[in-house]
């Protein structure tokens, strides 16, 4: 999702992101070490990294995700569908030990005991005072003025349920600079892989099955609307992209579902 969401913001801005930038993937723990040395010019990454290099005075922040594309999803649960076909108790019951997971990180109250669990050695490995699950605005700085904060939305209305349209979207992206030909059966993949029933019973068998869900259009900070019955001419209409292909993708062998956690 950060390299999609970078590659959208670049070519938003009238810059290629294969031709007029070199994108390089290297570990977020190293990012900071990166910019203050001058190996590298900037970096996309989730927290803690932006704030650190703010308050190590190396860097700002140039723009966060919730400006890009507000609630966009971050991480998913992914398995395989033979497993899940094989073990559909295992598969619910692991989604609602995320789901309450998810809950708990929502609780303020519990904010402290998940900073030090993600300061400790075992996760992050780093300065507790990095990890800011509240609003760091006097951490952060830009080149303006402060920017709008955005943190991982953990529990809530439109969090956790898997969104087929989000799905379709990403895939657009992906086509769109060559990771992969836009599938011609879009829709049978989508219905393999985004499992919307598991969540909806993992969510009814806790007992939180009033939980909304967003449906509102997709739409990124440039304005452009996401038509989710139309994904090629979505595809036509951005100016910057890569020759993209269609293919048909058969779905033999080993799958692998996604529910999104967050």
């Amino acid at each position: 999702m950060h390299n999609i969401l970078l590659r959208y913001w670049l070519a938003a801005g009238g810059i290629d992101p294969d031709r007029d930038v070199q994108l390089e993937t290297i570990p977020p723990a190293q990012m900071v070490a990166d910019l203050k040395a001058g190996t590298i010019d900037g970096y996309c990454v989730g927290e803690p990294w932006n704030i650190r290099a703010a308050m190590e005075g190396v860097g700002f922040t140039a723009a966060t995700d919730l400006e890009i594309w507000q609630g966009h999803p971050g991480k998913v649960l992914g398995v395989r569908e033979d497993w899940a076909n094989t073990y559909p108790n295992s598969h619910v019951a692991l989604v609602k030990a995320l789901l309450e997971a998810c809950k708990y990180c929502a609780d303020a109250a519990n904010h402290e005991d998940i900073r030090q669990l993600l300061a400790s050695r075992q996760y992050l490995s780093t300065n507790p005072e990095y990890i800011q699950l509240g609003n760091p605005d006097h951490y952060t700085c830009n080149l303006e003025a402060s920017v709008e904060y955005a943190h991982h939305l953990f529990f809530g209305e439109g969090m956790n349920r898997p969104s087929r349209t989000e799905h379709l979207w990403m895939m657009t992206q992906m086509a769109r600079w060559g990771n992969i030909p836009f599938p011609r059966n879009w829709v049978e993949i989508l219905e393999r892989v985004c499992r919307v029933g598991v969540f909806s019973t993992a969510a009814r068998e806790l007992g939180i099955g009033d939980i909304k869900y967003r449906r509102e259009a997709i739409k990124l900070f440039d304005g452009i609307t996401f038509d989710s019955e139309d994904p090629i001419n979505y595809l036509n209409q951005l100016q910057i992209k890569q020759n993209f292909t269609m293919a048909e993708v058969h779905l033999d062998g080993i799958r692998s579902p996604i529910i999104p956690a967050a």
